[in-house]
């Protein structure tokens, strides 16, 4: 074992040595210029805060890309298990941990056609996570990754592969594409609201974080779904840099269709070249460094009249806390009098 010490024979001083190990430290490594992937399929990371229409969003664009002539494979990895229910029709598909917990107790192996689905060209199947109350959804999720290796996961040939996951980015599992780079490029998907946008600014939080630490995954950019042309959701995309890859409206014929289960995302349909757009959108765009911004900076995107951000912080005292207990103690503190 070498072990990496001044050379001082050679006109070196232990204050420069000390000094390159400070500039070493101090590199952030989120500016390397990693080498491109050599793999041809693109694994992406959708993230958004629950009921904000990720499903909705990738069932289409899933079926879309399929119908380009792409291979796609969707998993759903939000313990609802309800990312392929619009795929396919309102069903629900047996989940992976399911039915893997199903066989290990009949001494079965899970086989691809237990858990595997297909629609249209797309390759769809669901994570799934313990009983309500029963358990970690995201360890769930690091536990179904765990099965999904065992079945082949890195030998499949797909263009690519869509993950489904909630935008909480605070539990591991949930964050397991950013922290670990399973995923080339993560895609948000928000509203004009301030709590959908909370959770697309976290998600930023969670990517610029793990880039400091030498990470890969970047964020491709905003689907701006239910879209009232407010436009917060848009000038969030610009303060954090990132581009918008789509805006769907807030439309009553997508949302009667989605309640009924019907797939928009194809050529048949009115919303067809909006969702072939973003197929295009989501296959080109690169994943980038995003400029995450603080509480202010969220609530300054919209009018303080409507968020109470121009609320001032008006601090407690012991008396507050007390109540109708409220007795005045008499201080310990000595006061000299003047001489």
């Amino acid at each position: 074992m070498s072990l990496d010490i001044p050379n001082l024979k050679n006109g070196g001083t232990i204050k420069d040595f000390d000094q390159r190990l400070r500039d070493e430290a101090n590199e952030d490594l989120a500016d390397i210029v990693h080498a491109e992937s050599t793999s041809k399929t693109q694994i992406i990371a959708i993230y958004g805060k629950g009921g904000i229409g990720k499903s909705f969003t990738l069932a289409n664009l899933s079926h879309m890309m399929a119908e380009q002539g792409k291979r796609v494979l969707l998993i759903g990895c939000d313990p609802k298990s309800d990312t392929t229910s619009l795929l396919f029709g309102g069903k629900a598909c047996p989940t992976i941990i399911e039915t893997s917990t199903r066989k290990k107790l009949a001494g079965e192996e899970v086989a691809i056609g237990d858990v595997c689905f297909k629609r249209g060209g797309v390759f769809a199947m669901e994570l799934g996570g313990p009983e309500v109350g029963r358990g970690c959804g995201g360890r769930g999720i690091i536990h179904g990754f765990e099965l999904l290796e065992k079945l082949g996961f890195h030998d499949w040939d797909f263009d690519y592969v869509l993950l489904d996951f909630l935008g909480d980015v605070v539990c591991g599992g949930f964050g397991l594409p950013i922290a670990r780079d399973m995923a080339q490029k993560v895609i948000l998907v928000a509203s004009n609201d301030l709590q959908s946008l909370y959770v697309a600014n976290n998600v930023c939080s969670a990517v610029e974080y793990f880039r400091k630490l030498g990470g890969n995954v970047g964020v491709a950019g905003l689907v701006i779904n239910k879209d009232d042309g407010s436009g917060e959701a848009a000038a969030f995309a610009e303060a954090v840099n990132i581009p918008v890859l789509a805006s769907i409206p807030q439309d009553d014929d997508l949302r009667k269709k989605s309640a009924n289960y019907q797939i928009v995302g194809t050529k048949e349909s009115q919303w067809g070249e909006m969702f072939a757009g973003l197929g295009d959108a989501v296959g080109i765009a690169p994943p980038v460094r995003p400029a995450p911004l603080d509480q202010d900076g969220l609530l300054g995107l919209f009018d303080a009249s409507e968020t109470g951000g121009d609320y001032v912080l008006v601090p407690a005292t012991d008396m507050d806390m007390r109540g109708k207990n409220a007795v005045p103690k008499e201080s310990l503190e000595v006061v000299y009098e003047d001489v």
